[in-house]
């Protein structure tokens, strides 16, 4: 198939298998790699915040925590504004071991890069971002037309 959505998922699919390997060589799954980056990025968020970046189902995210917190790579906090809720931080292993990490994914990006020429990582780059403003757009029409559906169904 030729087309653009089936070549996209092709891409990411592949270049997800790809990274969840290298990520392997550092004790962890791509998807534990992925949210240690992300927590290290952003952190003191609850767990609901980093399973929306991730897309994933909250019970997923929790057990990916759980892991993650069993390794001492993260910590779980009481939220001082809602006790029932607990934030999420990386732990001083967990900030070591997502420095190397870093490096890592910079080296994987390096690699998918030497493929292509700079006019054609410019024209990927500008086309994705195309690509995601409408794929944005598209995402709130269609919440719209759910919300007009619910109110007046």
């Amino acid at each position: 198939m030729n087309n653009i959505g089936y070549l996209l998922s092709d891409c990411a699919r592949s270049m997800r298998r790809v990274f969840d390997e290298r990520m392997r060589s550092s004790g962890i799954t791509g998807a534990q790699a992925r949210l240690l980056l992300l927590v290290q990025h952003d952190e003191g968020q609850q767990q609901s915040h980093y399973a929306s970046k991730l897309d994933v189902e909250p019970i997923t995210l929790c057990r990916m925590v759980d892991r993650l917190e069993d390794a001492q790579l993260l910590e779980r906090r009481s939220d001082p504004v809602d006790r029932r809720a607990r934030l999420t931080f990386c732990t001083p292993k967990g900030r070591a071991l997502a420095g190397g990490l870093t490096q890592q994914v910079d080296q994987f990006i390096a690699d998918l890069n030497a493929g292509l020429t700079g006019m054609q990582r410019d024209a990927l780059h500008d086309g994705l971002i195309g690509l995601s403003v409408r794929l944005a757009e598209m995402e709130l029409v269609a919440g719209q037309a759910q919300k007009d559906l619910e109110n007046h169904g």
